[in-house]
């Protein structure tokens, strides 16, 4: 699911502002995002198409929401309130929207090694886990260790900092 929710780089903005208060029509929800409309409107959709918003059948009065959080919904708002505010800094948020900063830090409570990883990730690709894996270790969000306990030494990742953060606001290995 964690996968499915990131892959718009709106979702977790726009289901935390949901969660906050922010009233559910575009227009508020959009001006608070900051994105492009077509952007934000395939975010949307994505998420009415995952059954985490449904669009309000009271819709029409000015003052009732366009869209409302389904059940499961207000389940994903709340993790992804705690995600969005483990990141303040807005520079630093823009690698929270990239596809696979999420669950890859979810993953990485203890150290994983890059195999471990990208099979428990089953559609990632190479490129875009080492890709993810790069920019995270510049961002310090991820600690890349080599492990030479094993004959062959190999590297393991884990997440540390603001990366930790993020993992333990996910709390899947709870």
């Amino acid at each position: 699911m964690l996968v499915n929710l990131t892959a718009r780089a709106w979702s977790l903005q726009i289901l935390a502002l949901l969660k906050d208060g922010t009233p559910g029509r575009q227009a508020p929800l959009l001006a608070a995002t900051n994105a492009s409309r077509t952007s934000f409107a395939a975010s949307l959709a994505h998420l009415v198409e995952l059954g985490l918003l449904e669009r309000n059948p009271g819709h029409g009065h000015p003052l009732r929401p366009e869209f409302r959080l389904t059940r499961v919904g207000k389940q994903a708002a709340t993790v992804a309130s705690r995600i969005i505010k483990a990141v303040p800094d807005e520079k630093e948020f823009a690698l929270l929207r990239r596809s696979w900063t999420v669950p890859v830090l979810a993953l990485t409570h203890q150290p994983l090694r890059f195999s471990d990883i990208k099979s428990d990730l089953r559609p990632i690709t190479d490129r875009a886990l080492s890709t993810s894996l790069h920019q995270l270790e510049e961002r310090e969000w991820l600690r890349r260790d080599i492990d030479t306990s094993h004959r062959a030494p190999f590297p393991t990742y884990r997440a540390v900092n603001t990366g930790g953060k993020i993992n333990r606001a996910v709390g899947l290995h709870l």
